[in-house]
């Protein structure tokens, strides 16, 4: 069993698991910092600061906090907005990376038989 278990937990698998748990708590804060501190505000400002989370409904002696609700899918939408954003910028940059990779010089044996194809081509056209 310990065995078993000592494969499990050092297998590649699970470090990379790790690591990207701890980057994508890392980048979770980096988003919600530009949300809170950035997007947030000016989102304030253009709608005349509505602020939803002092919202509230008291039935009897239940004090039911609907605007934290509201807020909380605002900031959602947002968020998943931004990470869109990223992702998609992202990927931009990566495409761009494989078209860099594909122009790459061929080999001296690729340009060899393509010449090669050439003629045989011309040949067969005559």
């Amino acid at each position: 069993m310990w065995k078993d278990f000592k494969e499990f937990a050092f297998q590649g698998n699970v470090f990379d698991l790790a690591v990207a748990v701890v980057i994508g708590a890392a980048f979770g804060k980096i988003v919600s910092s530009l949300v809170e501190n950035i997007i947030t505000p000016i989102i304030g400002i253009i709608s005349g600061g509505i602020d939803f989370s002092g919202m509230h409904k008291t039935i009897g002696k239940a004090d039911i906090t609907y605007g934290m609700f509201i807020q909380s899918i605002i900031d959602f939408l947002i968020i998943a907005f931004v990470i869109f954003l990223v992702i998609r910028f992202m990927a931009k940059f990566k495409r761009k990376e494989e078209i860099i990779e594909e122009v790459e010089v061929k080999s001296s044996e690729e340009l060899l038989l393509t010449e090669i194809r050439d003629l045989l081509k011309e040949q067969q056209a005559k």
